[in-house]
């Protein structure tokens, strides 16, 4: 059983239907110089967010959109979730349910951080955030902060046929046009470089642990291995091969109707290392090239990224 299928189905086709009323200028507002969808969060909301609660044992998931968040939220949920009996998991998911929470920490009325009091421990919370945007007490309860990177080039275009994809974002008419919107921070949640710049000043902290999609999609069960001795998950060989396969980009797309339902179909897409070779123009390549260099050069996150492995051209 997944955690939350039931309550995500029915919370993405609430905000789908309220989109398609939206005219594309109002789907997006602004907080604190950062854009983000109306139907899923709210100046309210993020004000809110300053109150949530963080516990020392929650496990916080952060990854810039399109980096694989999802599919690390899932594979952790497995891993957080093979101790459970079918009975306790009954049991945690109806918890999830009857208080209406989501799976990503900026989303919901600002009512949600008070209402998460109540969810049963650990609870695996999601963001795309920075930290200079997260609440305080995430770092003051040294709760473990697990970061997911992804290659800025295969970053950009996953989220290009996202941002086209899903109603709740406003199309963008032309892979250029998106292009310089990446570049300069234009899009929900930001900068894909801000982001990792805020996130490489924490990569020494050890309540937090940094891993790439790369290194996850070229050997899943070793990636799995270092998360769970991370948040001290216990597991035995055959739960890593279970879940690796079963946390496969295949067979999540396959399930995707039934875990996500409509929402699906514009998260499951490839899933692959390298797809934007077929997008680039070799400006583009020069271009993203020096700004990958002015603003994450010589840095930690940078040699975790490994630029000249996968954004060779």
């Amino acid at each position: 059983m997944t955690r939350n299928s039931e309550r995500i189905i029915e919370v993405m086709d609430k905000y789908f239907s309220e989109s398609d009323k939206m005219a594309p200028e109002n789907m997006l507002f602004s907080y604190r110089g950062i854009l983000y969808p109306i139907t899923v969060s709210s100046p309210e909301t993020l004000e809110a967010l300053e109150s949530f609660e963080a516990r020392s044992d929650d496990v916080i998931l952060v990854g810039y959109p399109k980096s694989g968040t999802n599919w690390l939220e899932q594979m952790v949920k497995e891993l957080a979730d093979a101790k459970y009996t079918e009975e306790e998991m009954k049991e945690r998911i109806n918890a999830e349910k009857k208080l209406e929470t989501f799976q990503r920490l900026e989303f919901g009325d600002p009512g949600i951080y008070e209402r998460m009091k109540q969810l049963p421990s650990r609870r695996i919370i999601v963001t795309h955030l920075k930290p200079d945007l997260l609440p305080p007490s995430i770092f003051q309860s040294k709760a473990k902060i697990l970061v997911l990177v992804r290659n800025p080039k295969d970053t950009a275009v996953s989220y290009y046929h996202f941002y086209n994809n899903l109603p709740l974002l406003p199309s963008i008419a032309s892979w250029d046009e998106y292009f310089a919107d990446f570049m300069n921070g234009k899009l929900a949640w930001g900068s894909y470089f801000d982001h990792l710049v805020e996130w490489n000043k924490y990569i020494d902290n050890e309540n937090i642990m940094t891993i790439s999609y790369e290194e996850l999609k070229e050997d899943p069960i070793l990636g799995m291995k270092k998360i769970a001795s991370f948040f001290g998950f216990s597991l035995c060989e055959e739960d890593f091969s279970r879940i690796a396969e079963k946390t496969s980009f295949k067979a999540m797309k396959e399930k995707s109707n039934e875990t996500h339902g409509k929402f699906g179909d514009a998260l499951f897409r490839k899933g692959v290392v390298g797809n934007w070779r077929d997008v680039f123009s070799k400006a583009q390549n020069e271009e993203m090239y020096r700004k990958f260099q002015d603003s994450l050069g010589g840095t930690k996150m940078a040699a975790k990224i490994k630029y000249d492995v996968y954004c060779k051209d």
